[in-house]
């Protein structure tokens, strides 16, 4: 098993190795695979990029703003002569492009993905693809409020977290080339094992997405017509629930178990300031507003 690794460069490569890629598709042109297409372009990347979707406006809206060369609608089409492949749709999708596209994946290629959560769309895919095709799963901690292609920018990744979740028979060439292609977006990588990813992430990620949707929701309870009246603290806090709902379903899905877990340790938080406000512990409750206080301080800046 792959540990958590430190989040720096982990490699000393060639910078030329991103130049080993005639061409790569991406599947999804939304804000994070338009950003990585701009990124490489960026760095000098001078491949081909094609840009795979179901969104044909979307795609010709891409292709004027130089974000991609050219563009498919057929996933089959569109990874046809590829060296990187990288799925950058919602995850629910994965195992239905990964059937579309395996026939057609050319002998040495690399997929990978930008995806959120690992361990269980892997027991999906990893059986569909084929044996001379390399997976590296990624998943850069990057994003805005804003989605779609008019929101990306060469810069999104710029000093942001890309996690690799390799496992034990990851191609290592394929590995190191993943990783190099990342650190020249601007990202600092780490390497976490698949199933380590996501149990970090349910709760460092998808547990926050959840609480802002309930939060939301548990306002409207209290009247529908109150949530206009929030400051900036509320809209700092629900952020990520304008986050497109199709995903996070997805990746609620994917990860059911880890995010089960963490909200269980949340509902135990939640009770436990229910009692303190019953008992009237304004001490007891300010020590549990003292602790998570800490702990965010401890947080590094954005």
């Amino acid at each position: 098993m792959y540990g958590v690794a430190s989040l720096s460069p982990s490699y000393s490569l060639p910078f030329l190795k991103i130049m080993d890629f005639k061409k790569i598709t991406i599947i999804g042109i939304g804000l994070i695979g338009s950003s990585f297409a701009l990124a490489l372009k960026k760095q000098g990347f001078n491949g081909k990029i094609t840009g795979v979707g179901r969104n044909e406006e979307n795609l010709i809206k891409a292709k004027d703003m130089g974000i991609v060369d050219d563009y498919s609608t057929s996933h089959a089409e569109g990874v046809r002569d590829a060296d990187l492949i990288v799925l950058a749709s919602p995850v629910g999708q994965f195992e239905e492009i990964v059937k579309h596209i395996r026939d057609k994946i050319k002998k040495g290629a690399i997929l990978t993905d930008v995806g959120s959560v690992k361990a269980g769309v892997l027991k999906k895919i990893t059986p569909l693809i084929p044996e001379s095709v390399s997976f590296v799963g990624g998943h850069p901690i990057a994003g805005k409020e804003c989605s779609g292609i008019h929101a990306a920018t060469p810069d999104l990744f710029n000093g942001a977290k890309c996690i690799i979740t390799p496992e034990e028979n990851t191609n290592k060439d394929a590995l190191e080339k993943v990783i190099d292609i990342w650190e020249k977006t601007g990202a600092v990588t780490a390497i976490m094992s698949p199933e380590e990813h996501d149990l970090v992430f349910a709760a460092v990620s998808h547990l926050p997405h959840v609480v802002a949707y309930a939060l939301v929701n548990s306002i409207l309870d209290v009247d529908e017509h109150i949530l206009r009246h929030g400051g900036r603290g509320l809209k700092d806090m629900t952020r990520i629930a304008l986050s497109p709902t199709e995903l996070w379903r997805d990746i609620c899905a994917y990860n059911r178990d880890d995010i089960l877990t963490t909200l269980r340790k949340f509902s135990s938080s939640i009770t436990h300031i229910i009692h303190l406000f019953e008992q009237a512990d304004w001490d007891g409750l300010e020590k549990e507003f003292t602790r998570a206080k800490k702990a965010r301080q401890g947080i590094e800046p954005d």
